[in-house]
């Protein structure tokens, strides 16, 4: 993972413009993100913007507002402004695959961004290794709870892949506390209003969780608002993103801890990435980047 560390700071590091790119009245690169109604994509977006504007190139940024056809349409009007190379953070992993076809039939290679995308196309995938956090995640709440306990555990979006892989990752590290077991699980689609609701309903029929692991921090700060005073006493409560607001609300101890991502650092690799790809480098099938762990100790390094 360091080796692999090294050479993306090499990358980032690097002032390289797209070779042989003509800028008269176009776009360099095309970033569609699936929403910009959640602080980490705002993160992403930030650091995408930071990362181009270094570079010299003109980014085009659109919001699909969850919506899949928004991004085949968004892919299109890359295309059509004759972009270099487009980045995809898809809505969802299957409904992606038109909106990528939309870009490779026009020649443009394609950069998925923190969810993969269920078909060909992709040129790479840059992601935070979701796998590892969820295990991180399941093993941060086991601990919290003395190996003993009944949980909760309120899922993305389904159909994404950022939903399945923390799931997988999280299913696998509970397997190792068969002290705790998992009464509840539900989507609430990385919402935070959903996620206040769907917590509100579980507690309806298992009053007695003392444990809550949300595959994101918003649907994890909704949850904790139907728990009220018990979050983080009595039901402690495990995320996942590192957001300003996940990682307030660790500081406050109404969560226990989240899993870190690091969306601006994602956002500025991906445009860093889509060079490459722009160049006709060969690039990794996937980038994994290290998710870090945030706890009521370490949580005032994480403020900006």
């Amino acid at each position: 993972m360091r080796g692999r560390a090294g050479v993306l700071a090499a990358v980032l590091l690097g002032t390289v413009a797209l070779a042989g790119c003509d800028r008269g009245g176009h776009t360099d690169l095309g970033l569609a993100l699936s929403t910009m109604n959640n602080p980490f994509f705002v993160g992403i977006k930030k650091g995408a913007q930071v990362e181009a504007k270094a570079r010299g190139l003109k980014i085009n940024i659109t919001d699909a507002q969850n919506d899949p056809m928004q991004q085949i349409n968004q892919m299109e009007t890359f295309t059509s402004q004759d972009v270099k190379a487009a980045v995809i953070n898809p809505v969802d992993s299957d409904a992606a695959v038109p909106a990528v076809g939309v870009a490779r039939r026009a020649k443009v290679p394609v950069i998925s961004l923190d969810r993969g995308v269920n078909g060909p196309g992709a040129d790479s995938t840059i992601a935070s290794d979701n796998v590892a956090g969820g295990r991180l995640a399941a093993r941060t709440l086991a601990e919290a709870l003395g190996g003993r306990g009944k949980v909760a555990f309120l899922e993305g979006q389904p159909g994404t892949s950022a939903a399945r892989e923390r799931g997988k990752g999280f299913e696998e590290g509970m397997k190792a506390y068969p002290g705790i077991r998992v009464v509840a699980r539900q989507p609430a689609d990385f919402d935070r209003t959903k996620g206040m609701d769907v917590m509100a309903n579980m507690l309806q029929a298992h009053r007695d969780v003392t444990g809550v692991f949300a595959a994101n921090d918003e649907m994890a700060l909704g949850a904790a608002k139907a728990l009220g005073r018990a979050a983080g006493t009595s039901v402690k409560v495990v995320a996942f993103d590192g957001t300003p607001d996940g990682i307030a609300a660790v500081r406050a101890g109404t969560l226990t801890a989240t899993v870190a991502q690091q969306p601006e650092l994602l956002g500025r690799q991906a445009v860093a990435w889509a060079v490459r790809a722009a160049r006709g480098e060969k690039l990794p099938q996937q980038v994994k980047v290290p998710v870090v762990l945030v706890t009521a100790k370490n949580a005032a390094q994480f403020d900006k």
